[in-house]
C-alpha cells in the first residue's frame, strides 16, 4: 500500500522502534511505516488502517507491537475474532496484560458477554492500572447492559473513579456511560446531571455529551443552509413575515392595484 512521503517511520513510539531492532533495518523501517499509518488512520479510516496492518503482519508478525496493532485495526473495523487471536497472541509474546480490557470487549463483540463478565473478575484485573482497571469497568457494565441486566450495570460503575472530582483521561467516558445508563433506567434528571458532568470533564471531544445534553433539553439543530445554498433562518423569517401584518398590507395594496387596472381598461 503506498505510503506518503512525509511518513519516515521515526514518528512511532521509541519502544516500538526497538522491538523493531530484532529485524533488519530495511524491513523494520518498512513495518515502522506502515504502523505510522495504521496510527493515522484508525480514528478517521479504520478500513485503511486494517490494510495498511494486514501489510505489518506480513511482514513481522512476529513482533508484539505488530500484533498488537493489527488487533486494534481489526477491532476498530469491528472483526472481533480476528482482533481477539491479534491480541492474545501479542499477550503472550509480552506476557503483560495491559490488553485484558479490549480482549473482553472483543467477547462482548462476538456475543459473549458471559465470558467478559468472567474476565472482569480474573486476577488479572488486579495487575491492571488505574487507566486499564477503568476501562475494564467500563466493558463490565456493558455487558451487563447486553445481558439486560440495567440495574446491575449502574451499580458496576458507580466507583470511587466516577465521584472523583479530578478530572483524569478516562473521566469523561466514565461519567458519560454513567449517564446513558441512568437514561436508559428512565433516570432523566439524573441522566442530565451526569451528562453535564462528562461534558465538563470531555477536553478532547471524546464523547457526544453536548448532543445527548441538548437532545434532553428538547433543542434541535439544523443547518445553517438549505440545499441550494439559502439561509434557512432568512427564508424562515421571511416565511413568518409573509403570515403577519406587512404580508397582509401588501396582499391589500396589490388587490387596489389590481382594482385600478381594471378601472383603467373599463374606461379605455
Amino acid at each position: 500500500m503506498p505510503i506518503p512521503e512525509d511518513v519516515t517511520g521515526d514518528e512511532i513510539d521509541k519502544d516500538v522502534r526497538q522491538e523493531l531492532q530484532s529485524l533488519p533495518k530495511t524491513l523494520a523501517e518498512d513495518v515502522a511505516k506502515n504502523l505510522v499509518m495504521v496510527a493515522r488512520l484508525i480514528d478517521e479510516d479504520p478500513e485503511g488502517a486494517y490494510g495498511y496492518s494486514k501489510v505489518a503482519l506480513r511482514l513481522a508478525s512476529r513482533v508484539a507491537a505488530v500484533r498488537e496493532a493489527g488487533g486494534f485495526a481489526a477491532y476498530a473495523t469491528q472483526r472481533y475474532s480476528e482482533a481477539l487471536a491479534e491480541f492474545r497472541a501479542a499477550r503472550r509474546m509480552t506476557g503483560g496484560v495491559e490488553l485484558w480490557p479490549v480482549m473482553a470487549d472483543c467477547e462482548r463483540g462476538l456475543g459473549r458477554p458471559e465470558k467478559a463478565l468472567d474476565m472482569a473478575g480474573a486476577p488479572e484485573v488486579n495487575k491492571l492500572d488505574k487507566a486499564g482497571q477503568v476501562e475494564m469497568r467500563l466493558v463490565a457494565a456493558g455487558a451487563r447492559r447486553d445481558m439486560g441486566q440495567l440495574d446491575a450495570a449502574i451499580v458496576t460503575l458507580q466507583s470511587p473513579e466516577l465521584a472523583a472530582g479530578s478530572v483524569q483521561p478516562w473521566t469523561a467516558r466514565l461519567r458519560y456511560a454513567y449517564a446513558d445508563a441512568l437514561l436508559a433506567a428512565g433516570r432523566e434528571g439524573e441522566a442530565r446531571e451526569w451528562f453535564a458532568k462528562a461534558l465538563e470533564a470531555d477536553r478532547d471531544g471524546s464523547t457526544d455529551a453536548s448532543d445527548r445534553l441538548a437532545e434532553l433539553d428538547g433543542v434541535d439543530f439544523v443547518d445553517a443552509l438549505d440545499e441550494d445554498g439559502t439561509d434557512a433562518t432568512v427564508v424562515e423569517k421571511a416565511a413568518d413575515e409573509a403570515d403577519g401584518p406587512v404580508a397582509a398590507e401588501a396582499e391589500a395594496d396589490a388587490g387596489a392595484g389590481h382594482e385600478r387596472d381594471a378601472d383603467d381598461r373599463d374606461e379605455d
